[in-house]
């Protein structure tokens, strides 16, 4: 391999090790916010302020590019550096990161398979002004809160392969195979 080239695969490799790491990092981030703040938060307050927060929250989440765009990214960006990393013969930092895609990817099904329809049926309640049965508050505290802790546990999972990935890429040698 000439080096023209081989330095071109190792800043592809190196742009997607770090975009996967900060994307994923930035995600297990958010969760965590959710966890240690937000959500306890909402729970100490009456369920009418509750619904009208998750709301907002949601809102604001789906209709921000910047969410949007760190939300999906993080798994195709851990998987192209997967492969880029496969394809260099460092099969170590290969398998840590497809271990981060493969967490991450874990936590992509959950919020489509779990919190998404929570939150859609919260959006779909009625005005909270006319709102008697707050049922769907408790599966928030519940199957919501409980989901978004696994997405937690799960992004940062998928953060600390990464950050083991970028220590073995950080070793490699030209010649070498971590």
């Amino acid at each position: 391999m000439d080096t023209a080239h081989r330095s071109g695969n190792t800043r592809l490799a190196t742009v997607l090790m770090v975009l996967s790491t900060v994307l994923v990092g930035l995600m297990a981030g958010l969760f965590f916010a959710f966890d240690v703040s937000v959500m306890p938060g909402l729970a100490a307050g009456d369920e009418r302020t509750y619904v009208s927060a998750m709301r907002g929250f949601n809102t604001a989440i789906d209709g921000n590019p910047l969410f949007g765009t760190a939300f999906v990214l993080a798994l195709p960006a851990a998987a192209a550096s997967a492969v880029v990393e496969l394809r260099g013969g460092r099969r170590g930092t290969a398998l840590c990161v497809g271990v981060a895609a493969a967490a991450y990817l874990a936590v992509l099904v959950l919020t489509f398979a779990v919190n998404i329809p929570l939150n859609n049926q919260l959006a779909e309640a009625g005005a909270v002004a006319d709102m008697r049965d707050f049922g769907i508050v408790e599966e928030f505290k519940t199957t919501w809160v409980t989901t978004n802790i696994v997405r937690t546990l799960l992004s940062t999972a998928a953060l600390s392969a990464l950050a083991r990935a970028l220590v073995l890429y950080g070793r490699a040698t030209p010649g070498g195979r971590p």
